[in-house]
């Protein structure tokens, strides 16, 4: 089921599905940057949905503002207000749906904000996934190195061109220097389960190394071979890793 919600007056997009009459068990899924909710039977986030929903659990996938079918503009998003969109992802969960127990998954940069909600709400929370977590984003906008993009970290412009069409807003990485990204997230005593591939040259494993250094209660898995995406024979792995974890909330 596919339905809207508002975040500030900015209309965001989301699906929900759900193989049972109520809602004991929910998975809110989080997309990556300049990624979507999956609405392509092979993306992540859908394969993810599709086998959650197999094993009984309810599941609810969003676009973030200026992704997908969300309103926004892409010049305006930050990870900060990535985090808000969640937010009102999660209340509109709990007044809609009622669900019993909530739990998080979160891609690259959702992994990000997926973390930091789960430490802002870790008292509704009930387990965490992350999967290839960027927290880097933030040690790159202190170099001044974002997804190809080399500025000045100490003068950064308004917007830089990520490609044709698309510009990555300077508040973005002014804000993201000073994210208190494990800060935050370690706030989180829960179960967590940590997965990034070995091959992954987007975002360093160290990242998830460092999760898992200040989780309470982690596990960590680097897949051999797998990328960022967790593409080709990485994908049924990390999917299964994933769902296994999850299906444990039951």
């Amino acid at each position: 089921m596919d339905f809207d919600f508002k975040r500030d007056g900015l209309k965001l997009h989301g699906r929900y599905e759900n193989p049972a009459k109520d809602c004991q068990n929910l998975v809110i899924l989080m997309h990556g940057f300049t990624g979507n909710l999956g609405y392509h039977p092979t993306d992540l986030l859908a394969q993810l949905a599709g086998r959650l929903n197999e094993q009984g659990l309810a599941t609810l996938r969003f676009d973030f503002n200026g992704h997908g079918r969300s309103e926004g503009d892409f010049s305006q998003m930050t990870v900060l207000n990535e985090i808000a969109d969640a937010q009102a992802a999660l209340s509109y969960a709990f007044k809609t749906w009622q669900p019993k127990k909530v739990s998080l998954l979160g891609h690259s940069q959702g992994g990000v904000v997926a973390s930091m909600l789960a430490g802002y709400y870790a008292d509704l929370i009930d387990r965490l996934v992350l999967m290839a977590p960027a927290a880097t984003l933030k040690s790159d906008a202190q170099a001044g190195k974002t997804r190809g993009l080399i500025y000045d970290p100490h003068h950064i412009p308004d917007q830089l061109p990520i490609w044709s069409g698309l510009d990555l807003g300077g508040f973005y990485l002014r804000t993201a220097q000073t994210l208190p990204i494990y800060e935050v997230a370690q706030q989180f005593t829960g179960p967590v389960c940590l997965i990034h591939g070995r091959g992954d040259v987007v975002v360093n494993k160290r990242a998830s190394e460092q999760y898992h250094e200040v989780y309470a209660n982690s596990e960590l898995h680097l897949l051999p071979d797998a990328d960022h995406g967790f593409g080709g024979s990485a994908r049924q792995p990390a999917v299964d890793l994933a769902t296994h974890f999850l299906s444990q909330n039951k």
